[in-house]
């Protein structure tokens, strides 16, 4: 079975979640649920840390187009934590996600 771990920490209003693992279709709408509900009203901003991420498949890909778009909704802002070379920043670039949200090194 897929796994990924999520860690949330609240500062105030922003909100950092920190991804571990592999996120597909085996555990996609778990780590969807899971994100959701670690950002509460009161957040202005969420960054999401996914340099610790080995796999990232297109049903990854929605959970973080679906967040985008909720967040948006929300008024409150995204950035995506990624490491330079790796295939989930490949994977980002080429889906065209960045209009979204930032993607930036931590």
């Amino acid at each position: 079975m897929t796994t990924a771990t999520i860690d949330a920490e609240n500062d105030g209003g922003h909100v950092l979640l920190t991804v571990r693992g592999e996120i597909d279709l085996a555990n996609a709408d778990l780590v969807q649920e899971q994100v959701f509900s670690a950002i509460g009203n009161d957040a202005s901003h969420v960054s999401i840390d996914l340099t610790e991420v080995t796999y990232l498949d297109s049903s990854g890909l929605r959970v973080l187009f679906t967040l985008a778009g909720r967040l948006k909704v929300l008024q409150m802002g995204l950035d995506l934590i990624v490491a330079p070379e790796s295939p989930v920043r490949r994977v980002l670039m080429m889906s065209g996600f960045e209009p979204l949200a930032k993607v930036r090194e931590r």
